[in-house]
């Protein structure tokens, strides 16, 4: 930041996200949100070393600066290895160096906004007489679920076998419409140490001042309504928080995928409106390589042109692919899910993801992995209806061929066909409604002016 916006700032914001990347990135795009409509408050954005040395020199407006405590694990991919232990000592060792840096930040700090994950924080807050905005990154449903942990002990819900009992009907959570207990996240088939953690946060919500949710209103509007009286503190859903101002644009109908993407951008424009299957599983946690290994041999027996991401075995796959698609080990995935080429997303369903992908308004093909992402497939093919499964247990072994792969990718991507015809019109309705909530006026909109007020009254 800047001498100049430094002595402009009147009002001082910390923002201390959870140190995973589905994590920091919708956090700096909110602030990135925030820090626009108040150029007269300052946001220092907390993040490890190891974090620093990733993002530190992304561009960012002048009143958003980093500051830095130490790693708390270092090396990313340590973490998929051994989750407890990271979670741990995100929890207990992130405290005291937090801290430390807020006593020493100038002007005094005046809101925390924290990932709701972070049990420690709303009780620094309280301690120290700081609001804490609490900001939940995934869904407003899964925040629900989590929330009424209580409910699905009280109705026998909780620890249940999913091969016995996976498509029992859970009907209970307000706001949510039904669904299995096979589609609630798997964390809770079994009570362990992430469980209780987890659960820890979520006890502390009511004791912050502001919940934020990083969705959009209008497709939550039930659940968030249901919330608002049992929560208790005011909740503001501020979604998409994705990097759609990065976007170069002179509408938000129109883009071009960034100069530091020209490769992907050039095979991009080589192809038909609607032809190109777009595949990413994320950037932390994915299947085994064996089943990707399969996953391309049936996307290149296909014949469907694709663009997979895929960190670390791009050179392997692309060997696999030669001649049907290509393998890249990043990309701007906004900027591609807008491209006009692509027809179509296969996606681990991370909330980011399909928040992106809302905004960009294409069908999905869904393998979720993890805890969110098993809901949200949920939400993207039975109540969206914009999108097919894989299989139901991907993460489980469930072994896919790449017959039924290239059986799943023709019909997904025909044209033709009255199911894709149904998902297209369903996903563009999809996109009109997110693009809508951030246009002046629009529920994020006006949600984000209300929260800076707030801020400025602290």
């Amino acid at each position: 930041m800047n001498p100049a916006a430094a002595g402009r700032a009147v009002n001082h914001v910390v923002a201390m996200p959870y140190p995973g990347r589905g994590h920091i990135n919708p956090m700096m795009n909110l602030c990135h949100s925030l820090a626009l409509r108040s150029k007269e408050t300052l946001f220092t954005v907390v993040i490890t070393e190891e974090w620093f040395g990733f993002i530190g020199s992304q561009s960012k407006p002048d009143n958003i600066k980093f500051a830095t405590i130490p790693n708390v694990i270092p090396y990313e991919h340590v973490r998929a290895a051994d989750m407890v232990t990271f979670i741990k000592a995100v929890q207990t060792k992130m405290e005291e160096p937090f801290e430390q840096l807020l006593n020493g930040l100038e002007p005094p700090v005046k809101l925390i906004i924290s990932d709701t994950s972070l049990q420690w924080t709303v009780l620094l807050g309280n301690r120290r007489n700081i609001p804490v905005a609490s900001f939940w990154i995934m869904s407003a449903s899964v925040f629900s679920i989590v929330y009424h942990f209580e409910l699905l002990v009280q109705n026998n819900h909780f620890p249940v076998n999913l091969s016995e009992r996976g498509n029992e009907l859970v009907d209970y959570i307000p706001g949510l419409s039904a669904l299995r207990i096979r589609d609630l996240p798997h964390v809770f088939t079994k009570k362990d140490e992430n469980t209780n953690r987890l659960l820890d946060a979520f006890s502390l919500v009511r004791r912050a001042q502001y919940l934020l949710f990083a969705s959009v209103y209008d497709l939550e509007s039930e659940v968030i309504d249901a919330l608002r009286p049992i929560v208790g503190i005011p909740i503001f859903s501020v979604g998409p928080n994705i990097p759609f101002f990065q976007l170069q644009s002179n509408s938000l109908g129109a883009t071009n995928i960034d100069s530091n993407n020209s490769y992907c951008s050039k095979w991009l424009d080589t192809k038909s409106p609607g032809s190109v299957l777009y595949i990413s599983n994320g950037s932390f946690l994915s299947v085994s390589s064996a089943q990707m290994d399969e996953i391309a041999a049936g996307l290149k027996e296909s014949g469907v042109p694709f663009l997979w991401v895929a960190q670390g075995e791009a050179s392997h796959l692309n060997k696999l692919c030669a001649g049907v698609g290509v393998v890249v080990p990043w990309c701007d995935q906004l900027g591609v899910l807008c491209h006009s080429s692509i027809g179509g997303f296969w996606t681990h369903c991370g909330w980011n993801s399909i928040m992106e992908n809302a905004y960009a308004g294409v069908p999905l093909i869904t393998s979720p992995i993890m805890f969110d992402q098993i809901p949200n497939r949920k939400v993207v093919v039975e109540d969206w209806k914009i999108g097919c499964k894989v299989k139901d247990e991907l993460a489980n072994e469930s072994w896919v061929t790449r017959e039924e792969i290239v059986e799943l990718v023709r019909r997904f991507m025909d044209p033709k066909t009255i199911e894709r015809k149904d998902m297209l019109v369903r996903a563009k309705e999809l996109r009109h409604k997110t693009r809508q909530a951030i246009e002046n006026g629009g529920s994020s909109d006006m949600n984000l002016d209300a929260f800076i007020r707030n801020i400025l009254q602290c």
